[in-house]
């Protein structure tokens, strides 16, 4: 083995080390609390450090709050956010499309949002996270999510979309004080790119931060890597950067 390899082998390895160091500082937990009249759980995800940290809220597919999901809040804390993954399921998880077609539709709006609020208020009452740097980042029927609780919750810091619905009626939007980021695929069929191009424009039109990006040759979902057909590495590691620079600009 020449000393390229070996070198080689040496930086993989400290790599690695340096990065199961970062995952052992994370503490995981699963948290209850009041939604009205009910109590739900979430996956919470605490950062390395004391003190009052930027918080996230992480808003899952239409799968449910799966193993991806939890990933993502991981990697949130890794970057010094309390992370809070929320479960609209309650618990259930979709093994193929139409189980989570079924889950999806069975999710009421108003409940939707009242566990969205209800997250919202737990992670303000934290004694570490920093009431005024709480944001929101969602997928799918949870990017979906994440615009609504931005029109909804005035409060809101940061939100991030990616390649889901959008509000049109001006209404709607002139709620929005949140700065927007928004990650869409040029071939998504659900979400298309005149609408995205729409409320962009709308969004600007009424003052409003906001920073859309449509990827040429994407699809939906397109960065979970578990969509075998549509994943788009590269499009799925830029829209991941813009996320963590958008949070750190408007978080911090």
């Amino acid at each position: 083995m020449n000393r390229r390899w070996i070198l080689c082998i040496f930086a993989l390895g400290l790599l690695a080390f340096g990065l199961a160091l970062q995952a052992g500082a994370l503490k995981t937990e699963t948290v209850s609390y009041k939604s009205g009249d009910e109590t739900v759980s979430s996956f919470l995800v605490l950062p390395d450090g004391g003190g009052k940290h930027p918080a996230i809220i992480v808003i899952h597919e239409w799968w449910g709050l799966n193993d991806w999901v939890k990933e993502q809040a991981r990697k949130y804390a890794a970057q010094g956010y309390v992370a809070l993954a929320v479960d609209l399921y309650r618990g259930k998880v979709a093994a193929n499309p139409d189980d989570a077609h079924i889950l999806m539709r069975g999710l009421p709006d108003d409940r939707g949002m009242r566990d969205l609020e209800a997250a919202f208020a737990y992670l303000s009452t934290r004694p570490d996270v920093n009431a005024a740097k709480i944001g929101s980042v969602g997928w799918c029927m949870g990017g979906s999510w994440s615009i609504k609780l931005a029109v909804d919750q005035p409060k809101l810091a940061a939100c991030a979309v990616n390649y889901g619905w959008l509000p049109s009626e001006p209404a709607l939007i002139a709620r929005i004080k949140a700065p927007v980021l928004g990650n869409f695929g040029a071939d998504d069929q659900g979400i298309p790119a005149k609408d995205v191009k729409a409320f962009e424009s709308a969004m600007k039109a009424g003052g409003k931060a906001t920073d859309i990006k449509v990827y040429d040759g994407a699809g939906h979902a397109f960065e979970n890597p578990n969509n075998k057909q549509g994943y788009r590495p590269e499009a799925a590691a830029d829209a991941a950067e813009r996320m963590l620079a958008f949070f750190q600009k408007y978080l911090h």
